[in-house]
């Protein structure tokens, strides 16, 4: 069994200026961006969704070549996920 990583540990080697921002608040960040998205529904909400993928698509372009294929794998394929719920929150009413 692996030995347990810090949530303090930098999830990407790098110097930028979210290597400083703790992996622990991003999720917090994203995840109640996330919530609200839904509850709120409609056109406002896939904005949201939108902005949220946005960031997520550039977050993975900037990260592309320090990924494993797998890893890359696993984030495309939440970033697409992402989209299709945007893209249901305007088309299902």
């Amino acid at each position: 069994m692996r030995p347990r990583r810090s949530l303090k540990a930098k999830l990407i080697a790098g110097d930028g200026p979210l290597s400083r921002v703790p992996p622990l608040a991003v999720f917090v960040v994203v995840a109640a961006l996330f919530v609200v998205a839904v509850i709120v529904r409609g056109a406002p909400g896939a904005l949201l969704l939108g902005v949220l993928a946005a960031g997520i698509a550039l977050m993975l372009a900037a990260t592309w070549g320090a990924l494993a294929p797998v890893q890359r794998f696993g984030r495309v394929l939440i970033l697409g996920l992402l989209i299709i719920i945007a893209v249901s929150l305007v088309l299902v009413k």
